[in-house]
């Protein structure tokens, strides 16, 4: 979206999917992706317990790479899977800039 967040862009959606196919975890959903809300959301995560966060493309500073967009977006992981294979070639944020300020890094069954 290139006027910052669009309902037909969020990802609750898939959120609200995820609980009708894994009935037996709770799922939750964000409704950013960087920011003290994500910390305190994963801080109070259950075992099992699924996550969504919002867009990340809500952001205009994910497809410039920006390097404090990045370093926001790795604060609350331990460490990076990359299993899209359709975007891996774009030097954004959440598929290259967040590499910097995560280890391990490491490729999916996908790729």
């Amino acid at each position: 979206p290139k006027d910052g967040p669009e309902d037909k862009f969020s990802l609750k959606p898939c959120a609200t999917r995820l609980s009708e196919l894994f009935p037996t975890n709770k799922v939750k959903f964000i409704k950013d992706c960087i920011g003290p809300d994500v910390l305190q959301g994963m801080n109070q995560c259950e075992n099992g317990e699924l996550v969504i966060l919002e867009n990340v493309r809500f952001y205009p500073e994910e497809t410039k790479n920006d390097d404090e967009f990045s370093k926001k977006l790795s604060e609350p992981f331990d460490m990076f899977v990359n299993d899209a294979f359709g975007s891996a070639h774009r030097a954004h944020s959440s598929t290259a800039g967040v590499t910097k300020y995560l280890s391990p890094r490491v490729s999916g069954f996908l790729m």
